[in-house]
């Protein structure tokens, strides 16, 4: 059984794009998704440094702009279920028919700007712990008043707080531990700070017409299969202020019979957590376009 995942902000990097964008036909569809949003989004994704990509409202729709795109590259699948991280949550509803492209996209767009407005309020930001146990690690955050935003599995949680918290963090790590590592994202996401992000989006949301599901739709807000598109759409409302927890939607994986995961350009980090929590399945993260036929080729082993 197949499922196709797409990666959360963090994962861009400068140029990322370029490769994707001389595939046919792919110019014109980011130009046009370009012209929907008032983003530039090729030339974010070829030209631009790793400052101007981290900005949130810009990083966002980029990222969703990929993940559809090398979806597209891969021609008519069907995958078992779909599943996003974060931000990647728009893009498995594009994935799942839930949205359409230019409605994925221009939620996004509302969802990043939105979220830097509510970012630029106080200056947060996130740090991912490496190591621990999540009943050691979470209470010790609460202590230090961060939240514990996305709890990844495979040993990995992502804090997120002030720039102080952050940093009496990195002076008081848990028990277990190995090391604190500071991420690319301009503000704690997934937490309290982002409740002005929520009026936004859910004001967004109303001018939405989401159809349901046609796979499984996995959500990170507790792992389970959502069945209608308009729980989908609240969930990706809420979801901005609430924690990801992609531990869970790994084990709704596991009971759903998982045997390969592709992941969505810019691929990594997901299959990362994937090879740690779900040994024995196959992973395969979509880079570049040279990823294109050695997916192909697994997709058409998982239908055999």
């Amino acid at each position: 059984m197949l499922v196709l995942v797409a990666p959360g902000q963090g994962a861009q990097t400068p140029g990322f794009l370029t490769p994707w964008l001389e595939l046919p036909g792919a110019a014109d569809r980011v130009a046009a998704w370009s012209d929907a949003i008032g983003l530039d989004l090729a030339h974010y994704g070829t030209q631009a440094d790793a400052d101007a990509i981290r900005d949130t409202s810009v990083a966002q729709p980029l990222l969703v702009a990929a993940g559809i795109l090398s979806a597209a590259a891969l021609g008519d699948i069907t995958p078992g279920a779909v599943a996003g991280h974060s931000v990647g949550e728009i893009t498995a509803a594009a994935f799942a028919g839930v949205l359409d492209d230019t409605a994925a996209l221009t939620l996004v767009r509302k969802r990043g700007l939105a979220m830097a407005e509510a970012a630029a309020i106080t200056e947060t930001g996130m740090s991912a712990l490496l190591g621990g146990d999540p009943e050691v690690t979470v209470p010790h955050l609460e202590k230090l008043g961060l939240t514990a935003a996305n709890v990844n599995g495979a040993g990995q949680i992502v804090a997120a707080g002030t720039t102080e918290q952050l940093a009496a963090l990195e002076a008081d790590k848990p028990e277990g531990v190995r090391r604190v590592v500071a991420l690319k994202v301009a503000g704690a996401f997934h937490t309290h700070h982002m409740g002005p992000a929520v009026d936004a989006l859910a004001e967004a949301a109303k001018e939405l017409t989401p159809a349901d599901p046609r796979v499984t739709y996995v959500s990170n807000k507790d792992g389970q299969a959502v069945a209608t598109g308009a729980e989908v759409l609240e969930r990706l409302v809420g979801q901005v202020a609430n924690p990801v927890r992609w531990d869970l939607c790994m084990e709704t994986f596991k009971e759903l019979g998982v045997t390969a995961l592709v992941e969505v350009c810019p691929g990594g980090t997901l299959t990362g957590l994937a090879k740690r929590a779900l040994p024995g399945v196959q992973t395969l993260a979509l880079k570049t376009p040279d990823d294109l036929d050695a997916a192909r080729e697994l997709i058409a082993e998982q239908s055999a």
